[in-house]
């Protein structure tokens, strides 16, 4: 069996860390998101939606739909790591216990800075999880599933999607406003920054870690994965 690398175990204890502590701050941030009222990202609207038409938590309709995408993995053929099953199984809880803890609040001196906050936590999340580098969310993985086998571009799919999931929750309900289209345009920038922040150093040699990664070092994931 070879040796671990000198730092191998420290490297993956803070790996986990950063997985699961990110995986939580962002059910926490979707939650903040949804208190302040004024407009969700696409998938959350979906996810809003839907927990407004069946008699589940918000949280819970998260994990619901995450299992659900994760299945559309099968004939795609794409492979689930821990950070894909992790992801649905953290987020949605930590979404309703930052729902159950904090209350709505109505003023909107609280409700704006409680939007730029939660976005900003977002994208410490996700600089979190996706440095750990223990594989995509599911609706991340969906995107590049469907980019890989219909040879469409990413920017094309994730559109799509995102166009799709965005007219059918607010069709059943769910909340689009000034914060999604804030969440869309600041999103990226503010996880690239996180992503830096948080890097974790490889052992292995900077042009294998690039072709093990397959070359989509840096790339943004989904708001859930995601």
């Amino acid at each position: 069996m070879p040796e671990d690398p000198p730092g191998g175990s420290r490297r993956l204890a803070r790996r986990l860390v950063q997985l699961y502590a990110g995986l939580a701050l962002y059910g926490t941030s979707m939650a903040l998101q949804l208190r302040s009222t004024l407009g969700l990202d696409p998938w959350d609207v979906f996810h809003q939606g839907v927990a407004k038409r069946v008699p589940l938590t918000f949280g819970t309709v998260t994990m619901v739909v995450g299992t659900a995408v994760l299945l559309l993995w099968i004939p795609l053929r794409q492979r689930p790591g821990l950070g894909t099953v992790s992801n649905v199984l953290v987020v949605g809880p930590a979404a309703d216990a930052t729902l159950w803890l904090v209350p709505a609040p109505e003023s909107l001196a609280v409700r704006i800075p409680l939007l730029l906050f939660s976005i900003v936590l977002c994208g410490a999340a996700t600089g979190l999880y996706i440095s750990a580098r223990f594989g995509p969310g599911p609706r991340d993985g969906l995107m590049t599933g469907l980019h890989r086998r219909t040879g469409r571009s990413i920017r094309l799919v994730r559109t799509g999607i995102e166009v799709a999931v965005l007219v059918t929750g607010y069709v059943l309900g769910g909340s689009v406003g000034a914060g999604t289209v804030l969440f869309a345009l600041t999103i990226g920038p503010l996880s690239q920054l996180f992503l830096r922040l948080f890097a974790i150093p490889s052992a292995v040699p900077k042009d294998s870690e690039v072709v093990a990664r397959g070359g989509t070092e840096g790339r943004v994931p989904d708001r859930t994965g995601t």
